[in-house]
């Protein structure tokens, strides 16, 4: 029976895609195998040893601490395109209501039934205040071309927009999911100084940390409307409010609120509603419980953000062991391991083997059970993280 923690409300829908006759879950357990998380910060929690591993329903995975649990041999997963067409559609919305100042408009027209007047003359004779652009015929920059930054440019060029995009690190996938009429903007400043619009869709790591800051936004294109539905962290507060207020940044809508901003006309912050949707919610569960599924029954890594992709074609064979063994990447490793087996007269079925930056996974099948000695001389051989057996309905 494998025991699996939630540590925020996850969809019920997604949470039944796990066996009630294989699998325990609750959000107070003892030695779970697997934890799955949303929003919760696990960085000051004390997270079992007997966790395997963790998946994220979302994307980010700033709130998890993935070095950490690197450290321990725990694979750690996100749900990337899961809720990408949640975060597009508000993304759309956004650039609408940056553009034509729907929300200020409709404040205005509350504020007319504390009038005396005739309405609806009130209405027609004030509505030249809230006039803006359309969307047809202007730039769009988008910065990030994942599942969510490719739907994006995709859609704006639906309605009529020129769109550039700029990912360095691209992937096959994702540039053949892309509108052949988007065009490849050769670095961030190009971007900056030709788009109308720009939209964020990009990961907040180290490197992009603050990307969005004062001497960029020296860069850009006067009255430019910015997006950010990607991470709070990639743009510097101080420095938009400063463009925003001195007229280089038209408006600039965030999904990440913060005091600063809320204090400053032209810009407009919403409570994180990305991904806030019923549909979502559930494909991030559904897409989270079948990588836990897999990776507990089968050792199979899928959307890992620091395993690497590692599956092994076909059952475990009747009456044998699937060996799942991570380890630091340096040399002679599988040597070592698959000496140990042999000196055990324990046949091997078949293997693979698979690295990510410092660290190597290893998917292993072999006749029979090996007994605790094996296992242990396998454990203790330098530079193994975590040694892991399944076998039928046994883990």
């Amino acid at each position: 029976m494998y025991k699996i923690q939630t540590l925020n409300k996850i969809s019920s829908k997604g949470l039944e895609q796990f066996p009630r006759d294989q699998y325990e879950i609750a959000s107070e357990i003892l030695n779970p195998d697997a934890i799955i998380v949303r929003s919760a910060d696990m960085h000051e929690i004390d997270i079992p040893s007997t966790v395997k591993a963790v998946a994220r329903a979302g994307t980010g995975t700033n709130n998890i601490p993935v070095s950490a649990l690197t450290a321990k041999g725990v694979a750690v997963f996100n749900t990337p395109g899961a809720n990408a067409n949640a975060v597009k559609e508000l993304t759309i919305a956004a650039l609408l209501f940056s553009s034509r100042p729907i929300i200020a408009a409709n404040r205005w027209a509350e504020s007319l039934k504390n009038t005396d007047g005739d309405i609806p003359d009130l209405a027609e004779k004030g509505k030249s205040q809230f006039a803006g652009p359309e969307l047809r015929g202007k730039r769009l920059g988008v910065i990030g071309l994942g599942a969510i930054g490719a739907m994006v440019a995709n859609t704006a060029i639906e309605l009529g927009m020129r769109v550039i995009g700029y990912d360095p690190f691209i992937s096959v996938d994702a540039a053949w999911a892309l509108n052949r009429d988007v065009k490849k903007a050769e670095n961030l400043d190009s971007l900056f100084a030709r788009s109308d619009y720009i939209s964020l869709h990009i990961p907040q790591t180290a490197e992009t940390k603050g990307l969005i800051n004062a001497e960029r936004l020296k860069n850009v294109k006067k009255g430019v409307r910015i997006l950010n539905f990607a991470r709070g962290g990639l743009v510097v507060n101080a420095d938009m409010c400063a463009a925003v207020k001195d007229g280089r940044v038209s408006c600039f809508i965030t999904d990440f609120t913060d005091k600063e901003l809320l204090n400053t006309e032209g810009i407009i912050c919403l409570p994180h509603l990305g991904a806030t949707t019923p549909e979502a919610e559930e494909n991030c569960a559904f897409m989270a419980v079948n990588e836990l599924r897999d990776f507990l029954e089968k050792g199979t890594v899928e959307n890992s953000v620091n395993f690497p992709r590692c599956k092994m074609e076909g059952d475990i064979p009747a009456g044998g062991t699937r060996l799942c063994i991570a380890n630091k990447n340096i040399p002679n490793m599988v040597g070592q391991i698959t000496t140990v087996l042999a000196g055990a007269q324990q046949n091997i079925y078949s293997m693979i083997n698979r690295n990510r930056d410092e660290l190597a996974y290893n998917i292993i099948d072999i006749e029979g059970i090996p007994d605790d000695s094996v296992i242990k001389k396998i454990s203790d051989i330098e530079g193994i993280i975590s040694v892991r057996l399944i076998n039928r309905n046994v883990d």
